[in-house]
């Protein structure tokens, strides 16, 4: 008999990154350390940070992060519908790991009730086979013109019949207003659902605080289950938005531009926790400051986001960049745009047409219509690399061929990936996750021209990270435990 009186668990917000993510990812680790079999799920995501499977799928890579919290391997069932964006008004649409269609959201507003059998399927199988099941919602359920056809928020809880508890953000202002205001926009048994608040991002004297707690408490009805520190310097796979990097750390600057469509900026978490390195991701309009490395990120519409670095003048600056000496890579989509031309026949990334890249690299790209996703291990290929191991995934929709990969930057399983220019100064690869292993991270640096003996771990940083989180949650976790 599990010591957690509840077999699933619904964790809302009052907003997007109100703390949903990083509250599930406690509850999870606080039930792994009592020996409870715990799994996240999430119903439906919408994010350009993800991550591939053990069973070969797709999900949110807060899920993947969830699931490491709760001591189990990622699998699709813990986020049966993810949506990724190419467009402000259209994305591809993941069931079960797998690339379904791309969709504008009219469509996908048809498609939800499609999309709600898969949901109720996977929350299903995960309930059979753990003890427990803690539920991430996305955005807010105040969302009045997303309520009809709901499976992110109460239409699930409701068709689940799960409690649910509310996460607000005290940092970004209005805490009180938030809450009750989400209550407000709730039905009445939706309002019943909801079992208690969870105040996060507190940083101050508790004291000043608990006048409002104890207004909270008596306007709603509802109790406060804890008040959630300001964590400072977390090491936690963020679920989409681009955190603020660290600018100044170090001497060694990386530049990254943050496209619009970019996807899986979780790839330079290791150079953010690099005391050496000074990380900067350049926004439109930015000035491009001056880099020893600059990263182009994966996309999720290379070509799109080709015409946008080209407005933003990024040829011309990556050209004197290199004409410096200075060092280039390319990941996923970033490594498409390193090559000659981008097509995209059946306009699986938006309109059909193709488009010239860059011409740094002898290749050229297709858009297939199917998609690879792949976990790999293999070893470092470049000069310098001395042969350190790499591990990373794969998740893209395009083939490349050309000359370019007669020089490899990695042998993986047997095979070349990747790619490095004659003059040794620009790397492409479709390796996601490529500076998590400490080799890889301190070989691609030292290529780069960073000679520096500091490795790090991301795997131990994450841990440390999440058993954080879980000691802070640990008087709001015995409150929700005596509510039953």
């Amino acid at each position: 008999m599990s010591a957690f009186p509840y077999s699933t668990l619904m964790v809302q917000g009052t907003t997007s990154d109100a703390g949903k993510s990083t509250v599930v990812a406690a509850l999870c680790r606080l039930l792994k350390r009592r020996g409870v079999r715990v799994a996240p799920f999430k119903p439906q995501n919408m994010a350009l940070n993800s991550a591939v499977t053990a069973d070969g799928g797709e999900i949110g890579r807060a899920q993947a992060l969830q699931a490491a919290a709760a001591g189990i391997a990622p699998h699709t069932d813990m986020n049966p519908v993810l949506l990724k964006p190419s467009s402000d008004i259209g994305a591809q649409v993941i069931i079960h790991g797998r690339a379904r269609a791309e969709m504008n959201a009219r469509d996908y507003h048809q498609y939800k009730l499609v999309a709600m059998e898969a949901v109720l399927a996977s929350h299903r199988r995960l309930s059979d086979q753990y003890e427990a099941v803690i539920v991430e919602g996305a955005g807010s359920p105040a969302e009045i013109n997303l309520r009809d056809r709901d499976i992110a928020n109460m239409g699930f809880a409701e068709a689940v019949d799960c409690p649910v508890i509310l996460v607000a953000d005290i940092d970004r202002g209005g805490v009180f207003a938030h809450l009750v205001g989400t209550l407000s926009c709730l039905s009445e048994s939706e309002r019943r659902r909801v079992i208690g608040f969870v105040i996060n991002r507190f940083r101050g004297d508790i004291k000043l605080l608990e006048p409002g707690l104890e207004w909270l408490e008596q306007k709603t009805g509802k109790p406060v289950l804890g008040v959630l520190p300001y964590l400072h310097g977390l090491y936690l796979d963020a679920e989409d938005a681009v955190q603020p990097a660290q600018s100044g750390r170090g001497q060694f600057r990386v530049v990254v531009p943050s496209l619009p469509r970019m996807s899986n900026h979780t790839d330079f978490d290791a150079l953010r926790a690099h005391p050496e390195v000074d990380l900067r991701f350049v926004r439109e309009g930015e000035p491009i400051p001056v880099a020893d490395l600059i990263i182009l990120p994966g996309s999720k519409n290379t070509r799109g986001d080709l015409e946008w670095l080209r407005k933003q003048g990024w040829p011309q600056q990556l050209a004197r960049h290199l004409r410096y000496g200075g060092k280039l890579i390319g990941v996923c989509g970033g490594f498409q745009m390193l090559g000659r031309a981008v097509a995209d026949p059946h306009g699986v990334e938006g309109r059909a047409g193709a488009t010239q890249a860059l011409g740094l690299l002898e290749l050229d790209t297709e858009m297939a219509q199917e998609k690879r996703l792949a976990q790999v291990s293999g070893v470092c290929a470049f000069d310098d690399g001395a042969d350190a191991r790499v591990d990373g995934y794969e998740i893209h929709m395009g083939v490349s061929t050309g000359a370019a990969f007669e020089r490899p930057a990695f042998i993986i399983d047997g095979r070349h990936e990747g790619a490095v220019s004659a003059d040794g100064q620009v790397l492409g690869t479709y390796l996601h996750g490529l500076f998590d292993h400490p080799d890889a991270c301190q070989a691609l640096l030292r290529w780069a021209g960073l000679h520096s003996e500091t490795r790090v771990d991301t795997n131990a940083l994450r841990e440390a990270s999440l058993d954080r989180i879980a000691d802070a949650a640990e008087e709001m976790f015995a409150n929700l435990v005596a509510l039953r």
